[in-house]
This record gives structure tokens, C-alpha cells and sequence, in this order.
């Protein structure tokens, strides 16, 4: 599980992430960090090196966030291929909310996509169990054919990482229910037993 972090960096955290959305990463300095927080920059350096630390802080707070909601999928009492269909369009919809609800920050997630990568390591660690644990029962129960449930579940994830993108961009049109219903069925027909 995620780490509980103190109230005074989550007040710092919320701070630069409001900075970030509104100048972005770059405009943004550790003093307007410590000013808009209230904090000093002595609290501010006790929590974090550099702006960098600051901003992968803000990061993992979109992350955790994706992660409740995956979560909350996967807990669902629904039948397997319901919960996997609900993954991927809690995925998609989750990664553009973040997206899109964080104004200039925006920009820095595309042009940093490699340190967004980077704190996405362990989102994605956890993802993969969470489809995993998905396609397992959906094997168990007879609902999916038998199949390597590691390699198909990395297959799913880096698929949906794939389109994320288009579909923030809205090259792929998830919107309606319809189009998007079709889509996941696409997806996965191949791994339903009927």
C-alpha cells in the first residue's frame, strides 16, 4: 500500500501542486513552494532536496489516487470480464481526469514522460497483480479460456499505457458508451470462453 505521508508535507505537496497547474514545473521555484504553503523554505528543505523531489511527490499524489480508484474496481462484486472491462475504463478515465485537471502541469507530464515513468514503476507493479488477480479468477470461475495469466496481464497494461495518450488527446473516441463499450469488447473477445 501507498506510504501515509505527514500534514505539513501534504500541505507543501498541495501548494506546489497548485503552482505547478497554474505556472507549471518550470516557472516554479522552492520559495514560491515555501510562500504559497505558509511554510518556511528551513520545512520545505526538510522534506524535500529540490524542486524535482517537490514534483515526484506530486506525481505519486496522481498515482495514488489512480491506484484507489483501480482498487475500488477490482472490489466491485461483479463477474470477471465486468471487473476487467471496468479496469480498463477506470484506467483511461482516471489517467485523462488527472490530466486534464491539472491546467499548465499538463504540458510537464507529456514533455517529462520519462520521470512520470519513472514513478509509475511501482503503479504499474501494482496494476499488473490487480489484472492478474482479474484474469485468475476469471480462469478459475470458467468465464476465460485458459491462458499464461502473467503474460496476457502485461499485455493488458502496456496495451492500455498505449492508449492513453490517443485517448487523452481524443484520437480515440471512448466518450460515448457505446464507442467505448465496443472498443473493450474488441479488446478482449478473445479471451472470453463463449
Amino acid at each position: 500500500m501507498i506510504e501515509k505521508i505527514s500534514k505539513t508535507k501534504q500541505i507543501l505537496i498541495d501548494a506546489a501542486h497548485e503552482l505547478f497547474k497554474t505556472s507549471g514545473k518550470r516557472s516554479v521555484t522552492m520559495n514560491d513552494i515555501a510562500e504559497a504553503s505558509q511554510k518556511g523554505r528551513r520545512t520545505l528543505y526538510t522534506y524535500f532536496r529540490n524542486k524535482d523531489d517537490v514534483y515526484r511527490a506530486v506525481v505519486d499524489g496522481e498515482i495514488k489516487i489512480l491506484i484507489e480508484e483501480l482498487e475500488a474496481n477490482y472490489n466491485r462484486l461483479v463477474d470477471p470480464y465486468t471487473k476487467l472491462k471496468g479496469h480498463v475504463a477506470t484506467h483511461l478515465d482516471s489517467i485523462k481526469r488527472s490530466v486534464n485537471r491539472n491546467g499548465s502541469l499538463r504540458a510537464d507530464f507529456f514533455r517529462d514522460i520519462y520521470e512520470v515513468e519513472r514513478s509509475r514503476r511501482k503503479m504499474d507493479m501494482m496494476e499488473q497483480n490487480l489484472i492478474k488477480s482479474i484474469l485468475m479468477e476469471g480462469v478459475e470461475s470458467g468465464e476465460f479460456k485458459q491462458m499464461d495469466v502473467d503474460m496476457i496481464s502485461i499485455i493488458i497494461l502496456h496495451s492500455l499505457k498505449g492508449l492513453e495518450v490517443p485517448y487523452i488527446r481524443q484520437i480515440v473516441d471512448f466518450e460515448s458508451p457505446h464507442s467505448k463499450d465496443d472498443i473493450i469488447e474488441f479488446i478482449f473477445k478473445g479471451i472470453k470462453t463463449q
